[in-house]
């Protein structure tokens, strides 16, 4: 993938549930779209997961088609396989970032994910995140938290990647 998403930000959303995406995601949407070109809306696709998931990953197209290769690259009928498909394809919904840069965010969806006047973006490489901020801080940011405390405080994050591979 030739871009990744990077930051995060916190948009107001109005009572039609649109809300603003960032800029720098909205380059990155529309460099992952090979249908885009100035003047259409770039696409994207919302995958709002089980019931237990109480945010919502967005992929570009780009990064979608990497993942549904992979799944059809699995043996048809395996449990795996099927659970990726209901995951991937069954809780997902194609969308379209409008004119205006905006997401209109289907009510079924901010219900699910107990989205009200606020949206929290949070990038995660070749995809982003949308939570409800109070959800995020709550849930996943506390999480972070308690990982980081298992590092001495100098800790060095980079030093979990793995080893270049060489040739």
């Amino acid at each position: 993938m030739a871009r990744r998403f990077r930051g995060s930000e916190t948009f107001r959303v109005d009572a039609k549930g649109r809300v603003s995406i960032p800029a720098a995601f909205r380059r990155v949407i529309e460099a992952s779209d090979p249908d885009w070109r100035e003047g259409l809306r770039p696409n994207i696709v919302i995958v709002y997961g089980f019931e237990n998931q109480n945010w919502l990953d967005v992929y570009t197209i780009q990064a979608i088609e990497e993942i549904d290769a992979l799944i059809a690259s699995m043996p048809r009928g395996s449990a795996e396989r099927n659970y990726l498909e209901e995951y991937m394809h069954g809780r997902a919904i194609d969308a379209q970032i409008d004119e205006d840069g905006r997401l209109v965010l289907p009510q079924k969806l901010r219900e699910k994910i107990g989205l009200k006047d606020e949206a929290f973006f949070i990038s995660a490489g070749d995809y982003f995140r949308i939570w409800n901020p109070a959800t995020y801080e709550k849930q996943a940011a506390g999480r972070l938290r308690r990982i980081a405390e298992q590092y001495p405080e100098d800790f060095d994050p980079r030093s979990l990647l793995p080893p270049r591979p060489t040739g």
